[in-house]
């Protein structure tokens, strides 16, 4: 889209005041950036989930910063009117600053990002306000972290009892404080979700955080269920089933190549008969 500006983290913060909610999709290549800022998406995430919907891991924990970079960049160029965020992969920002610096660098100059996401709390505070020193814009992340997915005991909800909205509260004003210009909350109560969406003064992008944040976030595969088998989730809603379109046209194809119906009349391109000259000497193909 030609005439469509991407966004910056001021126009966010006056969105958030408005009260208009910001719409934001996950993408992974060149094709599906494109598509998405066709359709006007606000945001583009360039997410660590692609090891479990592109690379085919279980989880997100095998991503390397290479791979991130490799997709950002082809996101990048497929949606250059749109505010794009690449995720920090695990372990990539919980060492020195200067390694997180140097992460946060490669995403920023390869892979052409407006901004990076970084998972947890008070625990990357520091690296958080470094980063931001350092001129680069954070997204925060809270609630489930899947990177963390092992520590916190698989997917469960946050936030379910006062102690878990207490610690998530605070970790949400910590990363305000920090700098971070908006906070994802991801698989947490609704209630919850709330109240931090309004003690905070930048954005709460939810992911099956309720209704209540100031903006929603998807990952692309199961927006358009573009997965095989698909798992349904309580938090997603399927907008269009792509992954069965596609079966059935591969299927489709695979039918026709075997009963010879295609490639038919229209698919063919056709010579002149000086062509079929040169390839038989002058003589007609049956020697004739």
């Amino acid at each position: 889209m030609a005439n469509k500006q991407a966004l910056n983290i001021v126009k966010m913060k006056k969105m958030k005041a408005d009260g208009e909610r910001l719409s934001m999709l996950t993408a992974y290549d060149y094709p599906s950036a494109l598509l998405a800022e066709e359709a006007g998406i606000d945001l583009i995430l360039v997410g660590d989930s692609l090891g479990n919907v592109v690379l085919g891991y279980d989880t997100t924990l095998p991503v390397t910063i290479d791979d991130m970079v490799y997709h950002t960049r082809s996101v990048t160029r497929g949606a250059q009117n749109t505010f794009i965020v690449a995720d920090m992969p695990f372990m990539t920002y919980h060492g020195s600053v200067d390694e997180s610096l140097r992460g946060v660098r490669r995403l920023m100059q390869e892979g052409r990002a407006h901004a990076v996401k970084m998972e947890g709390g008070l625990e990357i505070c520091e690296t958080v306000a470094a980063v931001v020193a350092a001129g680069v814009p954070v997204l925060g992340h809270i609630g489930l972290t899947p990177q963390s997915v092992n520590m916190i005991g698989g997917y469960r909800i946050q936030g379910k009892d006062a102690k878990d909205a207490k610690r998530l509260m605070d970790e949400a004003k910590a990363l305000e404080a920090a700098g971070a210009f908006a906070v994802v909350l991801e698989l947490v109560t609704e209630e919850v979700a709330q109240a931090i969406s309004e003690a905070l003064s930048i954005p709460t992008i939810g992911i099956g955080a309720g209704r209540y944040c100031d903006g929603q976030v998807l990952v692309f595969h199961d927006l358009l269920r573009y997965a095989s088998p698909y798992r349904e989730k309580r938090f997603v809603k399927t907008y269009a089933d792509v992954g069965n379109v596609i079966r059935e046209g591969i299927s489709q194809y695979v039918q026709e190549v075997k009963d010879r119906s295609f490639p038919d009349e229209g698919h063919v391109f056709k010579a002149d008969e000086t062509v079929l000259e040169s390839l038989y000497g002058g003589a007609g193909k049956d020697g004739e």
